[in-house]
């Protein structure tokens, strides 16, 4: 029986236009569900994609410290995540949710 090879999925070789980068952000925040590490990882996979070293230069953070803050092991603090955000070319937008009052 011959072997099938396999090689791991990277997100990250698939992001290749602003508008995929920001689509994947969108989706990965949807589907967070208020988990900040798993938002810093999407953030992360954007940056492999656009290129770690030259998002790191334009957060005016070191290369070591993005990929630590953005590995998706911890919730990087919110002022690493504008910078990078911006460095990425991406903006965050609020949008009001509408509920239905249950009575």
């Amino acid at each position: 029986m011959a072997k099938t090879l396999t090689t791991k999925y990277d997100v990250s070789e698939h992001l290749r236009t602003p508008e995929e980068m920001a689509a994947y952000l969108e989706a990965c925040i949807e589907e967070a569900n208020g988990d900040a590490a798993f938002i810093a990882k999407a953030l992360g996979d954007i940056a492999r994609a656009k290129g770690m070293s030259q998002v790191a230069r334009d957060a005016g953070l070191s290369r070591e410290s993005l990929y630590k803050a953005l590995s998706g092991e911890r919730s990087p603090g919110f002022d690493t995540i504008l910078r990078v955000i911006s460095a990425l070319g991406l903006r965050l937008h609020a949008e009001a949710v509408h509920t239905t009052a249950q009575t």
